[in-house]
């Protein structure tokens, strides 16, 4: 196990959320997109809005998608 692995387990764990809710791999792909085409401090941001939207219902991967089709459409004179 990584240490990114280790943390994460540690973090649900505190949280109170199951290994299986994790989508490790969507969240990370969000980020990048955002930090790349955005901006670097709207990532965090970001996942948190997703994690909002996931928590009211919304499906991770088409929370995902949205994000990262804004993201990557986005123009910094938007």
């Amino acid at each position: 196990m990584s240490e990114l692995d280790d943390w994460v387990e540690a973090a649900a764990a505190e949280l109170g959320v199951q290994p299986e809710e994790l989508a490790v791999p969507v969240v990370l792909d969000v980020t990048r997109d955002v930090a790349h085409n955005v901006l670097r401090p709207a990532a965090p941001l970001t996942s948190y809005l997703m994690g909002l939207a996931v928590g009211r219902g919304a499906d991770p991967a088409e929370a995902a998608a949205k994000i990262s089709a804004l993201a990557l459409s986005w123009s910094r004179d938007s």
